[in-house]
């Protein structure tokens, strides 16, 4: 009797089991960088569509849904804080090259 190795059967990645299609590649690729971006507004249909959807006699407990809330607003807050820190780092960049055009070259 012999056995057969699983990861031996296996291809190595999705390439290679798409076959390499390029119109396959690109609906992949554009889907994953539409999940990435998923914004306030996306989140907001999602939780309409939840609370569209659940059962009237097994409502989703509250405490769930307020979890989910405050994990969204920490994210939105990281966010905004993030842009914010890359504003300022930006504008100490315009900064430092000011004041080093303004230092006359030693010769």
């Amino acid at each position: 009797m012999s056995t057969l190795s699983a990861t031996a059967a296996l291809p190595a990645n999705i390439k290679d089991i798409n076959g390499g299609d390029p119109t396959i590649a690109a609906a992949a690729s554009a889907k994953a960088s539409s999940i990435s971006t998923l914004d306030q507004g996306d989140f907001l249909r999602l939780l309409t569509v939840q609370l569209q959807q659940q059962d009237p006699l097994a409502p989703v407990d509250n405490k769930d849904m307020l979890a989910q809330i405050a994990q969204f607003s920490a994210l939105a807050g990281s966010a905004e804080t993030n842009a914010t820190l890359t504003d300022i780092s930006t504008k100490l960049d315009a900064l430092i090259e000011a004041q080093r055009a303004a230092i006359p070259a030693k010769s």
